[in-house]
């Protein structure tokens, strides 16, 4: 066991990571991985004042030891399909009608399992919205149901949390106070099972979010595309990008080497956002760090693909956040599948991010999208998954 001590603006934080040397192209899926980085209880870490006017991921980088090795995850039963899906359409809003009519069409939704609400259309609710919304899930999904879609872009957040965390975790009002502060962990992430709700209590949840009908009944129709289709013939590629931004790029440590993984089909890449080639063709993952990512029209997307950037307030979906920093719907705008920012300044927590390695290999054990995001983020109270939740392109067809 390596720890990884992260200290950040003064506090000393500790994440354990697992960190065996692999061969990547003949051991790394062949025996079921075993534990990834585990979450910290939360009286190990300390606290530090919020940054609520910092225009980035923390005020300090994060110093850790690199992880030049792929990391070993146990093997996670899965995938959730449609008959375990909740849906939710707020009927307020025409973009959430018009959006969950179509999924629950395309996807197949059973009827009963489609919950329809009244919310406002802005993007944070208040707590006792979000109680009135939360109380009406709770009567009114049955057991069965172990995960939820939200079909609409806002309301994200509920205050400083996200919206998809307070459904599944509930709302954490110790973040509003110290939003830099270490957050409650997800028992989500060293989940090994596929029937959360049943097993956890909690209904892992993400926005079916874009930013104009079209454009979610073409995200719908990648994560449709997606099932099934992996591995192929020709690599799929992950981009692993480092990129000067020291206090974004604290994710790098976590990249795992630049190699091949035959079995599966999946060539991981090392690279530089100073010198990214001019095309980046069949990518399937993309992690990086940079408050605004250039040059999205040069990724030539697979169907099912995972991206996000590391940055405070990629959450925050409307076109332009007062930051100025991208949103993590530019990826899906992009052609991406599904993604993940956070909604409040959360500093640059590795917890509060998607750790890369987990979120590439647990997609490429066949879970969905929606799962292997949920298992990336040890603290995700604030942060707002989002795309198509059921892509799940390593699936087996049967």
């Amino acid at each position: 066991m390596q720890w990884l001590g992260l200290t950040l603006a003064g506090v000393s934080l500790a994440m354990a990571v697992q960190a065996q040397t692999v061969e990547p192209a003949s051991e790394l899926m062949n025996s079921p991985p075993s534990a990834g980085p585990q979450q910290p209880p939360a009286s190990s870490a300390g606290s530090s004042s919020a940054h609520s006017n910092v225009n980035s991921a923390a005020s300090a980088p994060a110093r850790v030891a690199p992880v030049s090795s792929w990391l070993r995850l146990p093997k996670l039963q899965g995938r959730l399909t449609a008959a375990d899906l909740g849906l939710l359409i707020n009927t307020n809003d025409p973009y959430s009608v018009a959006v969950g009519q179509y999924y629950a069409r395309r996807r197949g939704i059973p009827d009963a399992q489609i919950l329809r609400v009244q919310l406002p259309l802005r993007a944070t609710l208040s707590l006792a919205e979000f109680e009135s919304l939360q109380a009406s899930v709770r009567q009114r999904m049955g057991p069965q149901v172990q995960a939820l879609a939200l079909a609409w872009s806002q309301p994200y957040a509920v205050e400083c949390n996200s919206i998809t965390s307070a459904l599944a975790l509930g709302f954490q009002p110790e973040i509003c106070k110290q939003s830099c502060a270490p957050s409650r962990p997800s028992p989500y992430f060293n989940y090994q099972g596929r029937k959360p709700f049943t097993d956890l209590g909690l209904r892992p949840s993400m926005l079916l979010a874009a930013r104009s009908v079209e454009s979610a009944q073409a995200l719908i129709e990648r994560g449709i595309a997606a099932d099934h289709s992996l591995p192929s013939f020709v690599p799929a590629n992950a981009y692993f990008v480092s990129t000067p931004d020291a206090a974004r790029n604290v994710r790098s440590v976590l990249f795992p080497p630049a190699s091949t993984i035959r079995a599966l089909g999946l060539e991981a890449r090392r690279e530089s956002s100073e010198a990214l080639p001019a095309r980046l063709p069949r990518a399937l993952l993309m992690a990086t760090g940079l408050a605004r990512v250039e040059g999205l029209d040069r990724i030539e997307w697979l169907p099912g693909a995972l991206a996000d950037h590391l940055t405070s307030f990629g959450g925050l979906l409307e076109r332009n956040s007062p930051q100025e920093q991208m949103s993590a719907l530019d990826w899906l705008e992009s052609g991406a599948t599904a993604s993940y920012g956070t909604v409040s300044e959360p500093c640059n927590h590795l917890q509060k991010f998607p750790h890369p390695q987990i979120l590439l290999l647990s997609y490429a054990q066949g879970l969905s999208a929606l799962e292997a995001y949920w298992h990336s983020v040890a603290w995700p109270g604030q942060g707002v998954f989002v795309g198509e939740p059921l892509a799940a392109p390593f699936a087996p067809p049967f």
